[in-house]
Formats: C-alpha cells, structure tokens, sequence
C-alpha cells in the first residue's frame, strides 16, 4: 500500500462514526480505518488509486476533507505558513483600514489580489498608499484583535516538538508576523515592512516587496538550511500569492482559499481547522502538542 486516505470532519458541524468510517472505506476499497481522533480523523491505507467520485458518493454534504499522501515521508521536516487567513483568521490589512475608515475599499482590492486578479506588488502599494497618515496606534489597537486560526497553536507546537523548522513567511507586514511568530514559537517570520515617520503610516511598504515568487524562494531557501528536498516540506495558505510554494512543497495544502487557489491546489481543507495538516501527516491528536495559547495572540 503507497497511499493513504486521511479523512477529517468539521468537528462543530458532523462526526466520523464508525459506520460512516466503514461506509467511506469500503467505497474506497480500503484497508480497515486507523482512527486518529474519535470521530474527528482516521487514516485509511489505500491499495488501490483513489475513486474520487465514490468517495464523494460515501461522504455526500457533510463536511468532511478528504487528503491524499504517500505512506512513506509523511511527516515533514519543514512548515512554511501564510499569515493572513491561515495562521490568524482576518486580513491585517483590512483590519488597519477599518481604522481609517476605509475598511471595505480596501478589502475589494485585497479579495482581487488573493484570487489572483491583480498584480500583488502593485495592489499592496495602492492599498498602503491609501493608510497614509494613519496614526500608529492603529497597529497596537489591529493587534489586540487578531484571533489565531483553532489548531494553529497545535500545528506548530507539535511540528517543532517533533524536529521541524517552522516559518511564517507572509505578504503582510513584520509588525504582526513578529509578535504571532512570537506567539506561537515559529522559528522563523519574512514579511513587508510598512513605513512610518515615527508618528504615523507614511503610505509606503519597504521595498523589495514579499511577494508570490519571494515565498517559493523562501520554502526553497529554508529547506536548503534544513537540509532537506521538497518532498519533505510542508505549504499552508490561502491566496494567489500562496499557489507556487503550494504546488512545490511535498505536502501543499490550500486551506480555506480562494476560489482560484483552491482549484489549483492538489490538497484542499475546506471544512476542517488547522489540526487536519497534523493529521494529513499520520501524528493522531494523542500525539499533539498543547499549547497554552488560546485565539488570541
């Protein structure tokens, strides 16, 4: 057997009983289920390729992700994770620009770039642009209100237990990327750095700017010092920005993307928290790392 099923269900929303667990694996003409967490996760061995519509037949509306790996090298030495949408639930930016009043103009501007209808460099400048004179006490006020995504504080926690490096390489900004990177142990943040002159937002992000291409070289960067092939490499995010390290680590997963990233994406979570990238790599919720952090950095 070379693959295996990793079914995760919404835990707020349905369960994986054990018949429904017998019911997807004998569609899927699998071996017998290896439960992860009751109700939650189980990891079927696969011996024949996946039938993706009678696996669709057997879960049917209930949310329930369904992820693909290989049996060997599940467990992956490298995480690199978005920031925005992913890590942490909102969009800083948009956050920042509520306070300035422009909240939603700024927010139809970050929706195009996210599903890849503009050019992310320049509609990051636009939008920076529009904060110009915003008074820094904004980003303090922003701060308080991020909520971390559930499973995130697990995720990282138990990757690192287990010898990973992990990285939080975002299109935002150091501000935020520094104190949740200090919040839940990333050993390493890349992000942009907006601006000011001591009192307020200048209306400018630092060039260069960290981009789509900047973060595949980011996973090809860190991989290289840890000394590891892609294979063994995890990506984690949501947006356009996110689609090339993605599509080149060992085990890419969009989570919660956009419609265009989604699409692409060979692995999708789309009902399930964050703790699914745990199960995806065989580690059952025994297993996990606890955090103390609770949603709120």
């Amino acid at each position: 057997m070379t693959d295996i099923l990793t079914v995760v269900a919404q835990r707020e929303a349905t369960s994986l009983t054990p018949a429904l667990l017998n019911q997807i694996r004998n569609a899927v003409r699998g071996a017998p289920p290896v439960v992860l967490s009751a109700g939650e996760a189980a990891d079927i061995p696969l011996s024949v390729p996946l039938d993706a519509l009678a696996l669709h037949q057997a879960v049917g509306d209930k949310p329930i992700d369904a992820i693909v790996t290989k049996s060997r090298g599940r467990r992956k030495a490298l995480l690199i994770a978005d920031m925005d949408s992913t890590i942490i639930t909102g969009e800083t930016l948009d956050e920042l620009a509520g306070h300035a009043g422009i909240g939603e103009r700024i927010a139809a501007i970050t929706r195009r770039a996210m599903n890849g209808e503009l050019d992310f460099k320049a509609a990051l400048r636009e939008r920076v642009a529009m904060l110009k004179g915003l008074d820094l006490a904004a980003l303090e006020t922003t701060w308080q209100q991020i909520r971390l995504t559930p499973g995130a504080a697990e995720l990282v926690a138990t990757m690192r237990a287990h010898g990973a490096l992990t990285a939080l390489v975002s299109g935002g900004f150091s501000f935020f990327t520094a104190r949740v990177a200090a919040k839940l142990g990333f050993d390493v943040h890349r992000s942009n750095r907006l601006l000011d002159d001591g009192a307020s937002l200048t209306g400018q992000v630092a060039e260069p700017i960290l981009d789509r291409d900047s973060k595949l070289a980011a996973l090809h960067d860190l991989a290289g010092q840890r000394g590891v092939r892609l294979h063994a490499t995890l990506a984690v995010g949501d947006g356009a920005n996110d689609l090339d390290m993605i599509a080149a680590a060992g085990l890419g997963v969009a989570f919660h993307a956009k419609p265009v990233v989604a699409n692409q994406a060979r692995t999708r979570v789309e009902h399930a928290d964050l703790r699914a990238l745990l199960f995806a790599q065989g580690y059952p919720a025994s297993a996990f790392v606890v955090s103390r952090c609770d949603r709120r950095p």
